[in-house]
């Protein structure tokens, strides 16, 4: 503990004599980058994991089974990181309050890079047996237990300082690192596909990607350091109260807004792996088609849910972020009435449903984080706002591909739009019911 700290103090130190300038002014775009680069890197994390989570760990880590069990068992450490966020808050949060943000930033993507590289030697069932997949377990569980101290409270901040009438544009600058996290992890997965033969693939090209993932990891950790240890931006996270309480008072004082922050955003969460993961798993395990190919698919759709994002943050000014997420939950339904057969209607389904998928996403994903944000007073903002984000991601995206893929075994593709229907109630249900919070998002 003492190294870490002190080799966090002097990173803080660094930053510090770098940023610090004497008419240095805290601005949103400056805090816009930090947040871009911050949540590309880990959203590439996690879209690394979800990749060979369809691609490898199957075939690596369950090679005993058929195809489709397999995937499944591989689905089913895929939630691991999930369940393990909410723990993380509340050790990262424990940390914040003794040793500061710096120090909690430091040892959270110490943790989840290291992680995350260390997935890349995983060994093989041919070598170690089941404890591949013990290990594999493992070292999701500190992706997710990272995941959780990495909150660095920037979205909070960039949205208490975005100007009244752009609180919409703003909140839609965190969600852009999803959409850029997943070009960057598909197309290299695509370019290693596409060059290696499959058994040098399934023997070693496929680590590479996770030794990226690291080296982003360094960057990414430089960025938000850049500003979170700045005298300028500790003077602002204190005087707008992000500061650090206790996880324990705080889900008893906020459980209220805890509960409705979780399901408010839940629709676009459940849409978020049904637009990734599932299609690709769809693809790998019931179709004949180039997996490279598809990978490409989802690099370019993707760039429509960026687009879509930043399309959110002009809509959410206009109408309000409550009817946003009330009008894409409804589209969400409406979506998962026939969006899933799509897949089974030749390549032309397939990039029709990945289109509106993902233009889908963006509109709702946009808007999600403001949604967290806006819900609580400022004094349990910072912690309330990460134990939201923990439980949304947990109830609407963590079980999703195993959710899907189950069904679509057992009922046929058209029961897979039964989860993300779900999910667009859930979020139908509480903005309905929380008159507090349509008034706060509105």
């Amino acid at each position: 503990m003492s190294m870490t700290t002190a080799s966090s103090a002097s990173l803080e130190r660094d930053a510090r004599a770098v940023n610090t300038h004497a008419e240095h002014q805290v601005r949103p775009g400056e805090i816009a980058i930090g947040v871009i680069i911050g949540r590309t890197s880990e959203f590439f994390d996690f879209f690394v994991y979800a990749i060979a989570s369809v691609l490898v760990f199957p075939t690596v880590v369950f090679p005993f089974m058929d195809r489709i069990s397999a995937t499944l068992w591989s689905f089913a450490i895929f939630p691991l990181a999930f369940i393990a966020r909410p723990v993380g808050t509340q050790i990262f949060m424990a940390l914040d309050r003794r040793y500061g943000r710096g120090t909690k930033l430091t040892m959270a993507l110490f943790l989840l890079g290291t992680s995350t590289v260390l997935m890349s030697f995983l060994p093989s069932y041919a070598s170690i047996g089941i404890a591949s997949a013990v290990l594999l377990g493992m070292f999701r569980i500190g992706q997710g237990i990272a995941l959780g101290g990495a909150w660095d409270g920037l979205p909070s901040l960039l949205a208490l300082n975005a100007p009244d009438r752009q609180r919409g544009w703003w909140a839609m600058v965190p969600q852009l690192g999803a959409p850029m996290g997943l070009m960057v992890a598909s197309g290299l997965f695509a370019f290693f596909v596409s060059v290696l033969p499959p058994e040098d693939f399934m023997s070693w090209g496929w680590r590479y990607p996770f030794f990226v993932a690291f080296a982003l990891n360094v960057v990414a950790l430089f960025a938000r350091l850049r500003i979170v240890v700045t005298p300028e931006y500790s003077e602002m996270f204190k005087n707008r109260e992000l500061t650090p309480s206790r996880v324990t008072a705080t889900v008893k004082a906020q459980w209220r807004n805890i509960i409705i922050g979780a399901f408010a955003p839940l629709a676009s969460f459940a849409l978020f792996h049904m637009v990734t993961v599932f299609p690709l798993s769809w693809v790998a395990l019931y179709t004949q088609e180039s997996i490279a190919r598809f990978l490409v698919i989802e690099m370019v759709c993707a760039a429509f849910g960026l687009g879509a994002i930043v399309l959110s943050g002009v809509l959410a000014d206009r109408i309000g972020r409550r009817s946003l997420l009330g009008y894409t939950a409804a589209g969400i339904a409406a979506f998962s009435g026939f969006a899933p057969q799509l897949l089974g209607a030749g390549s032309a389904g397939e990039v029709l449903f990945m289109v509106m998928g993902f233009i889908l996403l963006g509109l709702s994903f946009g808007q999600s984080s403001g949604a967290v944000t806006n819900n609580f007073p400022k004094r349990a903002r910072y912690t309330g706002a990460a134990i939201t984000s923990d439980l949304a991601w947990l109830f609407g995206a963590g079980f999703a591909p195993l959710a899907a893929l189950a069904l679509t075994q057992a009922f046929g593709l058209v029961a897979a739009g039964g989860y993300l229907l779900s999910g667009a109630l859930g979020t139908l249900l509480a903005l309905g019911l929380n008159v507090e919070l349509a008034k706060r998002l509105d």
